[in-house]
């Protein structure tokens, strides 16, 4: 028998419905786990799942039992890979599930931005209007999106997603590659150049030791001042401090951001301290979270261990 324990059951909301296991398994689950109840919570399992919790080699080398890892994103940065390819722990994760979702969340934030809704949303409350005495006025520019440049960096499933979207909206589409190539593949610009030419730049790429902090000051200087930032990937690909003075400054005319450095983020985080500016928008890592795609999550990632127990492991890491 398998001994199942989910370390924070409460990332899948309580209204998903997680299928059953097909295989003879005992099930238990926290509604979230702090580090120092890590080791005796998983003391007897077999099979840990975890969304967010951290299982690095200090950790793991103390779960002498357990032999799967199935993690309930599609990030990997919370789990030691090489720690449990070493010990032959397998780990599974979850992919593809966002598709729609991701994307759909980065445009609506890409509206919003461009049209600057939030700022006419602000002065409304705040009367310009009646201070104008118009029909209507113009305090922010207004952009549109049909024949703006998207520069996407991340050229996997949710970047491909995101540039379908981008042309139906009438939109010039360019990929960004790897930060420092020597040359570009096919299909991709250099990193600068797409920094440069872009209008929007959305982020659709893992974080890594090549990836964090992509965007900070010196990749912010090269965007032209009317071009906008979204990051829906991990907080950790754009330095927070620096994009934030980009905004003030004017180096950049917005951001969207869906993913924190820390999470959740803190009163200190900068973006967190400065959500008044009208040409910043935050939402709390929820672009991945339509009900369709959460539940395609709770159903593969079940559909992970049902493969694992029957000894054809998928979606492995």
């Amino acid at each position: 028998m398998e001994h199942i324990v989910f370390l924070d059951r409460d990332t899948i909301p309580d209204h998903i419905a997680l299928p059953s296991p097909e295989f003879d398994h005992q099930w238990t689950q926290y509604s979230s786990t702090h580090p120092e109840q890590i080791i005796e919570r998983l003391r007897d399992a077999t099979i840990a799942i975890t969304n967010k919790v951290v299982l690095d080699a200090a950790i793991l080398a103390q779960l002498p039992k357990l032999k799967m890892i199935a993690i309930a994103a599609t990030g990997t940065n919370n789990v030691d890979l090489a720690y449990c390819r070493q010990q032959g722990i397998t780990v599974s994760n979850i992919r593809g599930y966002a598709i729609d979702s991701v994307p759909e969340h980065a445009v609506a934030m890409m509206f919003a931005l461009r049209r600057n809704l939030l700022g006419y949303h602000r002065d409304i409350q705040q009367g310009v209007w009646q201070e104008k005495k118009q029909f209507c006025f113009f305090t922010h520019p207004i952009g549109d999106i049909r024949g703006a440049t998207l520069g996407i960096i991340g050229g996997g499933g949710l970047g491909q997603a995101m540039a379908t979207l981008g042309r139906a909206l009438g939109m010039k589409v360019i990929f960004a590659d790897r930060k420092g190539a020597p040359q570009s593949r096919e299909g991709y610009l250099p990193f600068s150049h797409v920094l440069e030419q872009a209008d929007v730049i959305s982020l659709h790429c893992p974080l890594n030791h090549e990836t964090r902090n992509i965007i900070g000051r010196a990749e912010l200087k090269q965007m032209k001042n009317s071009a906008i930032v979204i990051n829906t990937g991990r907080g950790g690909l754009v330095d927070e401090r620096a994009l934030i003075d980009a905004l003030a400054s004017g180096e950049i005319a917005g951001a969207g951001c869906d993913v924190f450095t820390e999470e959740p983020a803190g009163k200190d985080n900068p973006l967190i301290a400065n959500s008044h500016l009208p040409n910043l928008l935050l939402t709390p890592h929820v672009a991945w979270g339509s009900d369709s795609a959460i539940q395609a999550l709770a159903n593969q990632l079940v559909d992970n261990l049902n493969a694992f127990a029957a000894g054809i492991p998928q979606n492995q890491v």
